[in-house]
């Protein structure tokens, strides 16, 4: 049997002009800016009495660890959305932006699939409404004005032996790791070291999908160290006067984007750090809009839940003050297999044994969910070739867990493919009057916040580091050791090691580095071998992308 390629199911969608979209979530003409006729950007201080409305139900959409099988939070949280909206109620989805880093390179689109899908997906997946490069061109500001200052005398005396801002581009280019600068003689400034990291990455995203407004923006972005004097006083992006000119580049790019899913229901499309390098999470802005905009509000976390899901839970809701109703977790049949070590190359033929060696994944991530005191359901995202004894040893784990689990068809079927998840999902969200307990607490050390997240959430036996890593955790304890923890780690396994699949206990957790993030108020911990600016793969996405006769997108998934 064959099947249309996500954007063939895309193109031959219809979609309806942007002013229809809104108008069903009471967005008024006077509020939109527009991107051609299925994009706009909301300008949310003309919306009148949006902060007088009242919050919607918030719903979580994460996902066991990630395999290259495949587990589909995007799709999954748009199909919930539309079948939430089938079901009569009023909902929006609320999702992160695409990176052209693994468009080009190991993902492709990131914009859902088969006809749970926002629309239109070829813009939404390259470019966009320019969020991206905005952002981009806001960091490399700062790094232009931090070397200009420099080359001008340097009156803030900034020692360029610490210098603690590098460069960013959002594509992936292992080439630009670490690079040497300003070489080339005295008119080009003081030759030293540099580094780029990928988009996504960069503070000033964080701080983007972190603020609550322009002035909040540019308050946090005044707060970027960008390094530091001889005897080690930090210098902030605020001391470089680059704060005002950063936020007006910002200005356009903070507006939430609105755009459409196949069936006509709104979505919000808006920042998009990575969860495994950052928080993971779309901007908080756009969340809190959308809540009031709308009784349901479905949005995702990057990766899987100990990596995306718990820094929603822990950094986006313990600064915005969210409280989800409920969180789901997708899981496939294909990718528990990978997890009891099936190779992907292997994944066709029945293996009910390895789907349930798998389940230890999804065990974990339901306990570890279990643990911020918000009501678990889990998604299965169906495959043709899934079979009802691999489905079957799913639902009965579930059942023994007292989780309730679905198997849901919206990639086939939309919306209608997921009802059943929506229906449990309102009665559990319409009735949950409790609220979300974070993992550790404010006053808890830096050190033992980094130890509790990797024992309670990892399974690991403890946390590791040189000297000179537990000296930084020391100094930064003084001044910023109320901050939570944001950890850079492999997506592919629990432990730092991606090899190691299922649930893997008692292992170490290096630290490699810590990175004190003073604008987005976290400390970036960084594990083993994580790399904050990823490479390509052997043969990259990139390479089956082209424009067809017809000037139309070819390879994009």
């Amino acid at each position: 049997m064959t099947h249309l390629s996500d954007i063939e199911i895309a193109r031959k969608n219809s979609m309806v002009k942007i002013d229809e979209i809104s108008s069903k979530i009471g967005i008024e003409d006077k509020s939109l800016n527009r991107f051609g006729h299925n994009i706009a950007k909301i300008d949310i201080n003309s919306i009148d009495g949006l902060d007088k409305k009242p919050d919607g139900n918030l719903i979580l959409v994460t996902a066991i660890s990630p395999t290259p099988a495949g587990e589909g939070k995007t799709t999954t949280s748009v199909g919930l959305s539309d079948a939430l909206n089938l079901i009569g109620k009023k909902s929006i989805v609320c999702l992160r932006e695409p990176s052209l880093g693994p468009c080009f390179g190991v993902k492709g689109g990131a914009a859902g699939g088969g006809y749970a899908q926002v629309v239109p997906m070829e813009k939404i997946n390259l470019h966009f409404t320019g969020d991206f490069h905005a952002i981009t061109s806001a960091h490399n500001l700062l790094a232009s004005l931090l070397d200009n200052h420099i080359y001008w005398g340097n009156e803030l005396g900034i020692d360029i032996r610490r210098i603690a801002w590098g460069r960013v581009v959002d594509l992936n280019d292992r080439a630009l790791r670490a690079t040497n600068i300003n070489l080339g003689g005295v008119a080009n400034g003081f030759p030293r070291e540099d580094k780029f990291d990928i988009t996504v990455a960069s503070e000033v995203m964080a701080i983007f999908c972190l603020a609550t407004s322009l002035k909040d923006l540019q308050k946090k972005i005044g707060n970027i160290i960008v390094g530091y004097t001889r005897d080690r006083k930090e210098i902030y992006a605020k001391d470089l006067n680059a704060d005002g000119a950063m936020t007006t580049l910002l200005k356009d790019a903070f507006m939430p984007n609105l755009v459409q899913t196949l069936e006509k229901n709104p979505a919000f499309i808006h920042g998009g750090p990575f969860a495994n390098i950052a928080h993971g999470c779309n901007s908080l802005v756009a969340t809190q809009t959308a809540l009031k905009l709308s009784d349901f509000v479905v949005t995702e976390a990057g990766f899987g839940a100990d990596l995306g899901a718990e820094k929603f839970l822990d950094i986006k809701c313990r600064k915005g003050n969210l409280n989800p109703k409920i969180v789901v977790i997708v899981a496939t049949v294909r990718a528990l297999k990978m997890h009891g070590g099936v190779d992907k190359k292997d994944l066709k033929g029945e293996n009910v044994e390895a789907v349930a060696a798998g389940l230890e994944n999804l065990k974990q991530h339901i306990a570890n969910i279990k643990k911020f005191n918000v009501p678990v359901a889990v998604a299965i995202n169906h495959f043709v070739l899934d079979t009802d004894p691999e489905l079957k040893v799913i639902s009965d784990c579930c059942d023994e867990l007292g989780i309730r689990s679905f198997n849901c068809k919206h990639w086939a079927d939309g919306g209608a493919g997921a009802t059943e998840l929506a229906e449990h999902v309102a009665e559990v969200a319409e009735n949950n009057s409790g609220k979300i307990e974070h993992l550790y607490s404010d006053d808890l050390s830096l050190w033992e916040k980094m130890r509790k997240i990797a024992q309670e959430i990892y399974g690991a036996e403890d946390i590791i580091a040189d000297q000179k890593i537990r000296t930084q955790f020391d100094e930064l304890q003084k001044q910023y050791g109320h901050y939570p923890i944001c950890v850079a780690k492999t997506q592919y396994s629990f432990s730092s090691d991606p090899d190691l699949k299922g649930a893997p206990k008692g292992h170490m957790v290096p630290i490699r580095e810590v990175r004190i993030a003073s604008g987005a108020e976290f400390l970036v911990v960084v594990c083993d071998k994580i790399m904050t600016m990823p490479g390509l793969p052997r043969v990259p996405a990139a390479n089956s992308i082209f424009l067809n006769d017809k000037g139309e997108i070819e390879g994009l998934f």
